[in-house]
Formats: C-alpha cells, structure tokens, sequence
C-alpha cells in the first residue's frame, strides 16, 4: 500500500513536470541529432511518501520551443505529456498511477502547458509564466528556468513545485497528504539545438 501511495504520487508530480519542460522543450523529430538531443532530456517528480523523498519520470512528451535569448517577448513554448507514460520502476505502479484515482489517462490521457509569457531576469535565470493542464483542470502558472548555452546546444533546467491535490491527483483516500504529501517537485533538464 506505501509503494502503491509512493507511485501515486509520483504521478502527481509529473504533471507539473510538464510544466517545466514544457517551457523549454524542442519539437522533437526523428532524425538522428534530434533523437540524441531528445536522449538527453529529462523530466522528473519529486514527492514524499511517508516522508522519504520518491523520484519518477515521464517518458513520453513533444514540445515546441521557440526560444531566442534576444528576442525572448517573441519566444514561446509549448508542451504535451502522456500521462500513462510516468515510470516509477514498476509495471504494476504505473498502470496503478495512469488510472482513475490518480492521473485518469483513459480520459485525460495528455497534460500540457503552454506559455503567455517568457521574462528574462540576472545570471541567465528566466521565469515563464503559462497555462498548466493536468486531468482536465487548467491553472496558471511561473516556472523558474536557467538557460546557458552549450556548444550549439541550449541548456534549460528549472524546478516547479506544484499542489498534486489542486489538480485533483489522489482522489478517495489518496487524499491524505500525511501518506503522500501534498506537494511534489517537478525538474527538468531540457537539451535542445539552438536555432
């Protein structure tokens, strides 16, 4: 049953995950170079089950980032997640988590976010403000981002936290934030080839 919550909420966390890749994701094709640079992102939740930290990923998202540090009140980005996706490490917790109690892929089977606005601040940090979709409920959201430059490549990684419970992930006794928290941390580290 701990396992069970553990993974749980792992999904939970996930769906802010998208949030933050979303932001600064590429639109992700299958030639050979876009195939290694999609290798080497990563979108990942972070929770508490019982108080010890759990960590899960999303395997399967496209984005469409069009981010130009010179121009960023033109750049965008959008992003869109199988939620049926999210791996915690075990077959039988992830089909758990993609059902009706948690993330409820069979009718909410994508969580996106997109952008409305990117604002630069010191030291290479940005804050992307935009719209969070997970199990059919949309809020709005600021996602703290740090990009550098790597080579041709950019660089993006940020942390959003999010409140599993306000997108309705952990319905009935999942509930109960003392077993799985309430709060998940959603990082990301997003490669993509500058444009």
């Amino acid at each position: 049953m701990i396992q069970r919550l553990a993974h749980t909420a792992s999904v939970v966390a996930l769906g802010a995950a998208l949030a933050a890749g979303a932001a600064f994701a590429t639109t992700f094709t299958t030639n050979a170079n876009a195939a290694a640079e999609a290798a080497k992102n990563s979108v990942t939740a972070v929770f508490k089950q019982m108080n010890v930290p759990v960590e899960g990923r999303f395997n399967h998202f496209t984005a469409d980032v069009r981010f130009d540090p010179a121009n960023v009140a033109a750049s965008s980005a959008k992003l869109d997640v199988e939620v049926a996706s999210f791996d915690i490490g075990a077959p039988e917790y992830n089909k758990e988590v993609a059902g009706d109690e948690w993330f409820d892929a069979s009718h909410f089977p994508h969580a996106s976010f997109v952008s409305t606005q990117i604002k630069p601040g010191a030291n290479g940090a940005f804050t992307v403000a935009g719209k969070l979709t997970i199990k059919g409920k949309t809020t709005d959201v600021v996602v703290p981002v740090q990009y550098r430059k790597d080579g041709a490549n950019q660089v993006f990684d940020g942390t959003l936290p999010i409140k599993r419970l306000a997108y309705g992930i952990g319905s009935g006794e999942w509930k109960d934030t003392s077993i799985v928290a309430d709060d998940v941390q959603i990082k990301f580290h997003i490669v993509s080839a500058a444009h």
